[in-house]
């Protein structure tokens, strides 16, 4: 059987990008569903001290509650977002790299799911947090997994590591 012809298979790393993407959208929207069931209606639950606690908080906006008349703006930003990782993720062939986007794609994919399918209403949805950092913010698993996502393509990219595993080299 000729391969000639044959459609090409996804790259593995877009794979692991999708995995990686899959299991903290599982894990985000499952710690959502705990706070919900376990948080509602009672008083912030030290881990950490009063430095880092369990309370249940609804963000109808972004970090740090900006922007809270401006939910279905966020839907809209957070749908271009899940695309546009998407569409990036395709020439993936490092390990970081997959990694990273697989941060971010999930991450921005589970925001979205919030947006669109949570109270009160479709692309008015607000996010559950739950994860209180002293009260400077209130973030949930998703918002961990974002961070960590940009800091790990700040530093693949100040290192020059290339998105689809070939160095580029300077000729003199």
């Amino acid at each position: 059987m000729s391969t000639e012809n044959a459609p090409e298979m996804p790259p593995r790393r877009l794979l692991w990008t999708l995995l990686v993407a899959a299991v903290l959208l599982a894990a985000d929207q499952l710690t959502k569903w705990w706070a919900v069931d376990a948080l509602t209606d009672r008083a912030p639950i030290p881990v950490i001290g009063d430095f880092i606690r369990f309370r249940l908080l609804y963000n109808p906006g972004a970090a740090f509650s900006l922007g809270a008349d401006s939910t279905w703006i966020f839907a809209i930003v957070a749908a271009v977002a899940v695309v546009a990782l998407l569409w990036i993720s395709r020439k993936v062939r490092s390990a970081g790299w997959a990694i990273s986007l697989g941060l971010l794609l999930g991450g921005a994919t589970t925001h979205l799911g919030d947006r669109l399918f949570r109270d009160p209403g479709f692309a008015r949805g607000h996010v559950v947090d739950f994860i209180d950092y002293n009260g400077w913010f209130v973030g949930n698993v998703a918002d961990i997994a974002l961070f960590f996502g940009a800091v790990a393509l700040f530093v693949l990219s100040f290192r020059g590591v290339p998105i689809d595993g070939v160095k580029q080299t300077v000729e003199e």
